[in-house]
């Protein structure tokens, strides 16, 4: 005998983008597609330097699955990956090193800073860490927690989903995001 199967009221499918339906065809703009092939489609590149990349690895083991969002491919070259995701404790010197990881993915790319120490330094209010990764590259969520649980890992990609499913295709052509990233002295 077999039981019926419940379903979790609360997991978001990818949405059909709002244009005209018919019987056997969708016409929607580019943009909406684009959007919705993004959101669900990230690649993100971990940059894990200390406890909260163990918590990382509870993050896409089976228990919680972070594959089950689109992202079934985990990078470790910046040039193939999309979403930077930093974890842990990282020291001044690493600095310029995580600078140019960012810098050699393509954009359009975003940034997660998991955990205490990769947004604000942590406990570690040292002259050799450094106080926030936003210090030298631009932040798009912070994951709070020390370490954060998986939940909330998961619940910081969630919301670069929905950042990415919102940004317009010409949002990183804009004069607003070329004066971040001057800001950061990046061209």
């Amino acid at each position: 005998m077999s039981r019926p199967v419940q379903y979790n009221n609360h997991v978001k499918f990818a949405g059909i983008p709002e244009g005209h339906i018919g019987e056997g065809y969708m016409a929607t703009n580019l943009e909406k597609v684009v959007s919705l092939a993004r959101s669900n489609s990230i690649w993100p590149l971990p940059f894990a330097t200390s406890c909260c990349g163990i918590e990382f690895m509870a993050t896409m083991a089976s228990h919680y699955d972070l594959a089950r969002f689109g992202s079934e491919r985990v990078g470790f070259s910046p040039r193939q990956c999309d979403l930077l995701m930093v974890m842990g404790t990282i020291a001044k010197k690493m600095g310029p090193v995580l600078r140019q990881v960012y810098l050699q993915m393509a954009e359009p790319r975003w940034v997660i800073a998991v955990g205490a120490c990769a947004s604000s330094g942590g406990i570690f209010d040292t002259y050799s860490v450094l106080q926030g990764i936003d210090q030298v590259i631009p932040v798009d969520v912070y994951v709070p927690g020390c370490p954060p649980r998986p939940e909330a890992i998961l619940d910081g990609f969630m919301k670069i989903q929905e950042l990415v499913n919102q940004e317009g295709l010409r949002r990183r052509h804009s004069p607003q995001y070329k004066d971040l990233l001057a800001g950061y002295g990046i061209q």
